[in-house]
């Protein structure tokens, strides 16, 4: 009996250590896809922000609204907060909002991220 209970302390230990660095690990590597997911569409939406800034016709006007919305949601992002409790909620906004560009702009993007390459191709 003592060394049942002795052996599952040890374990139960060993197993929360364990369990607390692959959690760090996982943490970090989602933090790092999100991170760049959200990078490469504020790249991307200030990029077309300049791009449209000189054109001033209503067509322009209004995709240089919807990129100013994009921009103003990945900015107010809060990256700071990993127990942020609408994280999953306002990323998909924020990946909505950027269909929702691509569309208006009648530009066709794709975003992987994979254990080779992230990339955004058009």
């Amino acid at each position: 009996d003592r060394f049942h209970g002795e052996g599952y302390q040890e374990g139960y230990a060993e197993g929360s250590q364990v369990g607390v660095v692959e959690g760090r690990r996982y943490g970090s590597l989602q933090g790092a896809k999100m991170g760049s997911e959200i990078g490469c569409y504020l790249g991307f939406a200030m990029t077309w922000q300049c791009l449209l800034q000189k054109c001033t016709d209503e067509k322009n006007s209004k995709k240089l609204r919807a990129l100013d919305s994009l921009i103003g949601m990945i900015q107010k992002f809060p990256y700071e907060d990993p127990t942020y409790e609408k994280l999953q909620e306002d990323v998909e906004k924020i990946r909505g909002k950027f269909k929702q560009v691509c569309s208006m702009l009648n530009v066709q993007a794709d975003f992987r991220v994979g254990t080779e390459r992230s990339s955004l191709t058009f």
